[in-house]
């Protein structure tokens, strides 16, 4: 079954075995994937894929093999029709009514498939059917914090699901990263860990296989002294305003490095935009929860790698005018460039993390500020990829 599909994926460099695929068939056999090639899709990944690495080329082979084919999962054509008519589209920066809320993936599924029975007609700017440019959870041109896009292109990077052009080529703009990724690329950290002094009692198995080998195969144990973490990370993280539609991928984040034992000691605070005289020690950047930036300067000595996430976009005065904090009530005498600089001096190593796709940088909304601040840290894309690229710099001696 599929045996083209098989040698197509050998053939492009993804590692699948014999007994991978015979697991495959057996799934199917038994019905996993509901007759449904978004069912085949995931049930193929997660069997016959080993990395989160190899998820686009999986992807791209997907689609190449399946390119075209429709299945029970799509729209019906009178919807896409609907949506063609209507280029009504909301404002970037119209974010719709405060009470929007995010949503869990297996509901807004059962949703969609019941929008899908129920409406007869086509919809614009509206909070409830399948449309365009209003709140619904579901369309495209408008805004909801986590909804299902169909067809048309990104403006708020929100969506949890896309639904593309029938032929599975949206799953390989798929960037979502999971806590387990996070914490994968996080692991290599545990490069900076240094051997205790001590007695050697961990087991060595290159070494024990090094020296079985130098004598004749005879079984060699080799030991080594216990490695003790002593990576100290300072995790800061933009909050509010213009990062809402990334605060699900910041969450992940702050769960993956929360729950990580690789650490010798972690700080984590929250600013908005710019970094003035406090930081937060909430994502909400209240006053009342507020620390002395000072004080946390002080009190961290120069080894703790920084790590700062945020999209590095705001209005040029928040970052090189004094008085430029954009909360209420809060004066900075020093400007946000000035502060940033001076944790460049302060700290030997740090990275920028920007959700914001890479090629979107010289053009979107603050463009300025992101280049500017790129010239102070290396920033990377919030991707896989840009995750393990700067964590690689945070390892450079």
């Amino acid at each position: 079954m599929f045996l083209e599909f098989f040698y197509l994926l050998r053939a492009r460099g993804l590692d699948v075995s014999i007994n991978e695929w015979m697991t495959l068939e057996e799934a199917l056999n038994k019905g996993l994937a509901k007759a449904s090639l978004t069912g085949f899709y995931q049930l193929c990944r997660s069997i016959l894929i080993k990395t989160e690495s190899d998820y686009d080329k999986f992807d791209q082979v997907f689609a190449e093999y399946f390119k075209g084919v429709e299945t029970p999962d799509d729209l019906p054509e009178e919807f896409w029709k609907w949506l063609e008519e209507s280029d009504h589209e909301r404002d970037l920066d119209d974010l719709g009514a405060q009470e929007l809320f995010a949503m869990e993936l297996d509901e807004l599924l059962q949703m969609f498939e019941e929008r899908i029975n129920e409406q007869k007609e086509k919809h614009d700017g509206g909070c409830y059917w399948i449309g365009t440019g209003g709140t619904s959870p579901m369309g495209r041109g408008g805004y909801h914090p986590s909804g299902i896009r169909v067809g048309g292109k990104s403006r708020h990077k929100t969506a949890l699901q896309v639904a593309g052009e029938r032929n599975f080529k949206d799953f390989r703009e798929d960037t979502i990263l999971d806590i387990r990724s996070f914490q994968m690329a996080f692991r290599k950290l545990r490069q900076y860990s240094s051997r205790v002094d001590g007695e050697e009692k961990e087991l060595d198995i290159d070494k024990t296989i090094d020296e079985t080998c130098d004598n004749g195969g005879m079984l060699t144990l080799a030991y080594e002294k216990p490695r003790k973490n002593t990576v100290k990370v300072l995790l800061l993280i933009d909050s509010e305003g213009s990062m809402l539609p990334y605060s699900r991928l910041c969450n992940r984040l702050f769960q993956a490095v929360s729950r990580s034992n690789h650490f010798k000691d972690l700080k984590i605070y929250y600013f908005h935009n710019a970094i003035y005289d406090q930081l937060y020690t909430t994502p909400h950047c209240k006053i009342r929860d507020s620390v002395d930036t000072t004080w946390v300067f002080n009190r961290l000595d120069s080894d703790y790698k920084v790590i700062f996430v945020g999209d590095a976009a705001m209005a040029p005065s928040e970052l090189y005018r004094p008085g430029g904090n954009a909360i209420i009530g809060l004066f900075n005498r020093e400007t946000g460039m000035e502060w940033f600089q001076k944790f460049k001096k302060r700290f030997k190593k740090q990275i920028w993390l920007n959700p914001i796709e890479k090629k979107s940088w010289e053009w979107t909304y603050g463009a300025q500020t992101i280049h500017d601040i790129g010239e102070v840290f290396p920033m990377y894309e919030l991707t896989l990829d840009g995750l393990e690229k700067g964590i690689k710099k945070l390892l450079v001696k």
